[in-house]
């Protein structure tokens, strides 16, 4: 029964927290969420070890399957979802421990809904079976929409949850209908079965509508080009501690379920035409870092910049899962892991700068920041691991992406990381720099509008508590020293080999036949010079900016073309429909001509 308690455990607390909400303090009411955190993260852990050697599959009432076919419903545990939900459990108990303090009036309902979302996303990471995949993913949508719009007296706050609310839920539209296609073809809920069922049939219309409506559907909750417009605006109004999460691992949680549909569902239906597959989720991922990347650099309001640099890095974490082969998977679950605890420290950090000096507008906070020695390491610390630092957790994911890249005949892909991960950390030293040290001119017409941020705390500006600043600076330094970790990059690649063997994850779950022991993975090459250059071309970037009148100029004139991205990220929510539609007739499209 253990695969079911990190649901079990904090949906039970959150439960709790909310019918006595007005019977117990704050403090016990955080005090209950931590524990039931710390509980999740242990029994998390626990279960990726377990299932290092062979998946774990719990039925629950123990309805087993029976010839193959199965009714009940499924829990399957491997190293890849458990050690996402293991992380969602380490950045909910950072936020956790940043909020203490955070939130002068926050009533106990917060951390209800911080743990109903904790267990929406393990129980998303552990299922196995479809239908109740949607249902984790739109209870974790119910959760972050309230949390978004938490600050319900801010008009700002209830539009931006407001569109994230509509786009997602036109996704979870989208998901519910391939699922009920696939469900008329198949007569089965549970991925296993699902595959093999479509494995032996015909690849027809229904099954392609099928595919392109689920993959849709988690593509928005990916925030991938063009179905990313929500996630700025919610960035720019959701309290700081959620933000962690949005960047941190929700969003990275679309590229799983992508990842767990293909292989799990439609590898054997689709495989022969995999080439086509793989053209145009590279495609889609160097679209998605290219328009991040610009967008980021254009930003003033740090929140809405690192927000646009999580769409960026999305795109380089959706090239790695859309090259369909295991050390493709294996890099963009490392890049995840790099990439999501330095986007938190980074958030962290903003939400320190909202504390002291009310503001996150990098022109309004010129200078500001002076005295803020420790905090400015922690921020230039986070800008140059975003770069790919050689041995940080993003320049071991790169490795790993690279690598599988260069076997599949897209050599060219380093260029794309080094172009993103130059330009998004080149905008987060650029603000670091007039922030901390006042560097370059005071404002900037090549920047994008100006958007106000309301203040979070109430008192105690004066000074940064402990709970604020240890959670942001443990983050960073854990994302840029996980890439150290002993094995970890042929751990990784071993996980993603178990994930992505189709035959013996359904002989596992449907004929409970032990699975076969992957080979070992081949060596992913550490690439120190790539990172090293990226470094180089994003510290120059941000220095030319800063100190040159001649690039701000050529800056402002590059820019002025790209206003035009200004417009089309309005912030109405009819606009974001339109993308979202126009985005899914082309994907369709674009399946169609792949699966001619």
């Amino acid at each position: 029964m253990l695969p079911v308690f990190p649901v079990v455990l904090p949906l039970f607390a959150a439960a709790l927290l909310a019918a006595l909400t007005k019977l117990v303090s704050q403090r016990l009411s955080q005090g209950i969420a931590i524990a039931a955190t710390l509980a999740t993260l242990g029994i998390e852990s626990y279960l990726l070890h377990a299932s290092a050697e062979q998946p774990i599959v719990y039925w629950f009432g123990n309805w087993l399957p029976r010839h193959g076919i199965a009714l009940g419903i499924s829990f399957t545990v491997d190293p890849i979802g458990a050690g996402l939900g293991t992380f969602a459990s380490v950045l909910t108990l950072a936020a956790l421990v940043f909020s203490s303090k955070y939130f002068d009036a926050a009533g106990n309902h917060f951390h209800a809904l911080l743990l109903a979302f904790l267990a929406a996303m393990c129980g998303f990471c552990l299922s196995g079976d479809m239908f109740n995949m949607f249902v984790f993913f739109e209870l974790m949508s119910a959760a972050a929409f309230a949390l978004c719009g938490y600050k319900t007296e801010d008009p700002g706050s209830l539009q931006g949850s407001l569109n994230f609310a509509v786009t997602n839920t036109i996704g979870a539209y989208f998901v519910l209908s391939g699922i009920g296609l696939l469900y008329a073809r198949t007569g089965a809920l549970n991925m296993a079965q699902m595959g093999r069922a479509l494995g032996a049939g015909p690849l027809d219309s229904l099954v392609l509508i099928g595919f392109v409506f689920i993959v849709c559907g988690y593509l928005i909750k990916a925030a991938v080009v063009p179905f990313h417009f929500w996630l700025a605006d919610a960035h720019a109004v959701a309290p700081t501690p959620i933000c962690i999460l949005f960047s941190g691992v929700m969003v990275e949680m679309g590229l799983f379920a992508l990842a767990r549909i293909y292989w799990d569902v439609f590898n054997h239906a689709l495989h022969p035409h995999l080439a086509g597959l793989r053209t145009l989720f590279v495609t889609i991922g160097v679209v998605t870092a290219f328009i991040g990347a610009f967008m980021c650099y254009l930003q003033r309001n740090v929140k809405r910049l690192l927000a646009f640099s999580t769409i960026s890095h999305i795109g380089l974490m959706t090239i790695g899962v859309g090259l369909f082969t295991p050390e493709g998977l294996a890099g963009a679950a490392v890049y995840t892991l790099g990439h999501g605890a330095v986007k938190a420290g980074l958030f962290l950090v903003a939400g320190i700068l909202l504390h002291r000096f009310e503001s996150v507008d990098e022109f309004d906070l010129y200078a500001k920041g002076r005295r803020q020695r420790w905090t400015a390491a922690v921020f230039f610390a986070g800008g140059i691991a975003l770069c790919g630092l050689p041995f940080s957790g993003l320049a071991a994911g790169d490795d790993l992406v690279h690598a599988a890249a260069a076997a599949t005949g897209f050599n060219w892909v380093r260029l794309i990381s080094l172009f993103a991960g130059a330009v998004t950390s080149a905008a987060v030293l650029r603000a670091g720099g007039r922030i901390f040290f006042g560097w370059g001119p005071a404002g900037d017409q090549s920047s994008a509008p100006k958007h106000e941020e309301k203040p979070e705390t109430e008192r105690g500006h004066d000074h940064t508590p402990a709970t604020m600043f240890v959670p942001a600076a443990a983050l960073v330094a854990a994302g840029l020293l996980v890439g150290l970790t002993p094995n970890l990059k042929p751990a990784a690649s071993t996980a993603a080999m178990q994930f992505e063997n189709t035959n013996a994850y359904a002989t596992r779950v449907l004929d409970a036949q032990p699975a076969p022991a992957p080979l070992p993975p081949r060596p992913a090459p550490t690439e120190i010079f790539s990172g090293l250059l990226t470094v180089l071309g994003a510290i120059t970037i941000a220095a030319v900016h800063l100190f040159s009148d001649r690039a701000r100029d050529i800056s402002a004139a590059i820019a002025k073309p790209l206003q035009l991205l200004h417009q089309i990220h309005s912030g109405h929510v009819g606009d974001y429909v339109a993308f979202l539609t126009f985005g899914m007739a082309c994907f369709g499209l674009l399946c169609a001509y792949c699966f001619r």
